[in-house]
């Protein structure tokens, strides 16, 4: 059971290109969105369209991947964990952010 602690698993589409950043002591970073759509129907039978963005966060070769192989609009399925945290912009205020660490990355059809 431990394996599901904090285990993130969606697929969907990228929003825009990657933000690759390499940071001074060599590592890469890529940051993406992805999109998640559900749909349902209303108390009236119209179809209801529900789209999530997610925030992905890559490290070291899956962030070479992410560089090399994605694109906006390509569909990928992520597993990872899901991460809180907070920051103070360049004014001070502080600002939180939830995103996904991946680990695993499959790239699917599109």
């Amino acid at each position: 059971m431990n394996t599901l602690r904090n285990s993130v698993q969606l697929i969907g589409n990228l929003g825009q290109d990657p933000e690759i950043i390499k940071l001074e002591s060599g590592s890469k970073l890529a940051k993406f969105s992805i999109a998640t759509t559900d749909s349902y129907r209303n108390a009236n039978g119209e179809k209801v369209e529900d789209t999530q963005w997610h925030n992905i966060v890559a490290w070291g070769k899956t962030a070479d991947i992410v560089e090399n192989f994605l694109v906006k609009g390509k569909q990928v399925a992520v597993e990872g964990k899901l991460i809180h945290r907070s920051y103070e912009n360049k004014e001070g205020e502080k600002r939180y952010i939830s995103e996904i660490k991946c680990n695993e990355l499959l790239m699917l059809g599109k």
